[in-house]
């Protein structure tokens, strides 16, 4: 199964170790490259590494350039291209978005190259008023739209897609649903980020965007980068399994979101806009 890789492993029981082959999670780096036209020729500028799990890398590239307000919309983008590189094998860790030529690129603003670790995507940036980015999207008024049933019920949903997950025990998942709590699109990755990156790109090319009448919900905490990504799609909730920070909390007051946390075993925390869920 793409995503995976078999190891060899010595396990311990007590006092007791055998040898037996383990699943690990693949982890590999992505540099995203964009292809554009600049002064009358066709370039490319390498923008970003992102530590990932091998797979829908198109939609990841999607999602990370729309959240990051590189482009706006996925009819910017007009292909992608695996680019020729020195070593063959790291020919599938390269890909090349290929834009549209009449988008206008701030090179300026390119040029913070910074390295996405698979456990924080703010890594690199200069500080946190740099992240602060103003949604795309009017969120819907905070009017009741999703049942706290829906809510208990989607955590299992997200759990029974994701098979990686069930080898591995090893990367966060992420999902959408919509107010009846049929699961309409889930991903998976080793970095949290790239998980929803990755369904925010997939929810792109299927014309979903914005996000206004759908549940996102992650496996993990809900991080500031998180709620984020998640205003900028136009989601009105986030819903996650772990904890929040502050800051998250903060940022999902100030775009009127509702955000909610700890989603498991049977309750949950409402930590903004309750008014979207019903009892």
């Amino acid at each position: 199964m793409k995503g995976i890789a078999k190891r060899d492993i010595v396990r311990v029981q007590g006092q007791q170790q055998s040898q037996m082959a383990d699943l690990v999670v693949s982890e590999e780096p992505l540099e995203i490259r964009l292809g554009f036209l600049k002064n009358g020729v066709r370039t490319q500028k390498s923008i970003s590494v992102t530590m990932r799990t091998p797979g829908h890398d198109e939609e990841l590239a999607l999602g990370f350039l729309f959240t990051e307000s590189i482009i706006a919309g996925a009819e910017q983008v007009t292909g992608f291209s695996r680019p020729s590189v020195r070593w063959k094998q790291a020919k599938e860790n390269v890909l090349v978005v290929e834009l549209a030529d009449d988008v206008v690129l701030d090179l300026g603003r390119l040029e913070r190259h910074f390295y996405t670790s698979s456990s924080c995507g703010v890594c690199g940036k200069a500080s946190i008023e740099a992240v602060r980015v103003q949604g795309r999207f009017e969120l819907p008024a905070a009017v009741p739209m999703f049942s706290a049933e829906v809510l208990h019920a989607v955590p299992d949903l997200l759990a029974s897609r994701q098979s990686i997950f069930d080898c591995t025990g090893g990367l966060h998942g992420a999902a959408l649903f919509d107010a009846s709590g049929q699961l309409l699109l889930s991903r998976e990755d080793v970095g949290r980020h790239n998980a929803l990156d990755k369904l925010i790109g997939a929810a792109m090319r299927q014309g979903l965007l914005p996000l206004s009448q759908c549940l996102v919900l992650v496996s993990g905490r809900a991080g500031f980068e998180l709620v984020q990504k998640s205003v900028i799609a136009g989601a009105a909730v986030l819903a996650a399994v772990g904890a929040p920070t502050s800051l998250s909390v903060e940022l999902a007051e100030e775009a009127d979101m509702t955000l909610v946390g700890f989603l498991r075993n049977g309750q949950f925390n409402i930590y903004s806009a309750a008014e979207r869920i019903s009892f």
